[in-house]
């Protein structure tokens, strides 16, 4: 996008109540951010959803102002732009109908034809959330996907750490402009995150902190992926907020089951006894639910017949030699083991380099 045209979207961004459904439905009416500022009041005023209260902050010359000043921040910075009519704007954002009207970027993200999933959950983490997020990340690397979180304390960072560890690109969504970070003490991952991934924001440099933002930033992290998965949440929170945005937008919603006297495992298992997500034991249901074929970027390890191989991985290992080929349903049923569980052996004995997927849901040893 040019200076000239960016400046007007960031006019339009600028004015108070007005929403991003509002300003895009706007500027698809009037064909551009410019037309929008520079109408007529009298034919906004003819405009399904603009009524006078708005159309007295289009008045005021402040916002063109104030989008000069943020345009030289901008381009200052080399802050990457992001317009919802434009190629570079991300895909599944796209489908949102409150997505923002301009997004802003810092780092190497690379979104195209990736696998991206939202991991959220309380900034009060247990041991058990933490090893919990931690194998799920790890179990899920080989599919090579793009992990979003909020950079937050708890859950957020537990995540990013992880995909960092496992070289998996990495997106931090912030509630604030991209001249800052919070929190503060989470500084020292900006590099490693930006180095294979980066952050993406809304706000502007100018916004003030305020807590009513991570709600608003919520609606980013759901919206860039095609699953979100709460870790752990108490009966209410902000995770459980981006769950239900993640449901309004028919995005595939997961949770990870816990002891009904758990203080942190009462949102999740809220959301599965209400079916707002299904319930997360492992990443196999995570596979089988998104139909993510098992495909992995580890290269075979010479086999050697069950010498690090457990009781199920070898029962199917038998079936499989017996076979040659096999559906999961197929070995799920001969094996009796359920249909999930047998998802989960099959992807750690890919993993082992011990059997290969094929099309159709069909695994054949190597």
């Amino acid at each position: 996008m040019n200076p000239s045209d960016l400046l007007y979207v960031l006019a339009l961004q600028h004015i108070p109540n007005l929403g991003d459904s509002t300003a895009k439905k706007l500027i698809r009416h009037l064909g551009s951010a410019e037309a929008v500022i520079k109408e007529k009041p009298q034919n906004l005023l003819k405009i399904d959803g603009i009524g006078k209260t708005k159309l007295n902050e289009f008045r005021s010359g402040d916002h063109l102002k104030a989008a000069e000043e943020e345009l030289k921040f901008i381009e200052k910075n080399k802050i990457n732009t992001h317009y919802f009519q434009e190629e570079n704007y991300p895909e599944k954002l796209k489908h949102c109908f409150d997505g923002p009207v301009l997004l802003f970027s810092r780092g190497k993200i690379n979104l195209k034809n990736k696998r991206i999933i939202s991991v959220v959950g309380t900034r009060q983490v247990t041991a058990h959330g933490i090893a919990f997020c931690e194998k799920f990340i790890e179990d899920i690397s080989p599919l090579d996907p793009v992990i979003v979180s909020g950079l937050a304390y708890g859950v957020d960072i537990v995540a990013q750490k992880a995909a960092i560890h496992h070289k998996l690109q990495n997106i931090g969504c912030l509630a604030h402009g991209l001249n800052q970070i919070y929190p503060k003490v989470h500084q020292k991952y900006v590099k490693p995150i930006e180095d294979n991934g980066g952050f993406f924001t809304d706000f502007w440099s100018t916004d003030k902190f305020d807590r009513n933002n991570f709600l608003k930033r919520n609606r980013i992290i759901a919206g860039l992926s095609e699953a979100t998965i709460v870790i752990e949440s108490a009966e209410k929170g902000g995770s459980l907020v981006t769950a239900d945005i993640a449901n309004s937008y028919n995005r595939e919603v997961f949770a990870v089951p816990g002891r009904p006297t758990d203080a942190y495992s009462k949102g999740c298992n809220n959301l599965i006894k209400s079916q707002n997500a299904h319930l997360l034991s492992s990443a196999a249901d995570l596979l089988y639910i998104l139909n993510w074929d098992l495909e992995t970027k580890v290269q075979p390890v010479q086999k050697q017949l069950f010498v690090e191989l457990e009781d199920e991985e070898k029962s199917i290992y038998s079936f499989l030699k017996d076979r040659g080929k096999a559906q999961l349903d197929t070995i799920a049923l001969n094996c009796n083991f359920p249909t999930f569980k047998t998802a989960g052996i099959l992807l750690n004995l890919e993993l082992k380099g011990v059997i290969r997927p094929l099309p159709g849901k069909l695994f054949e040893l190597i």
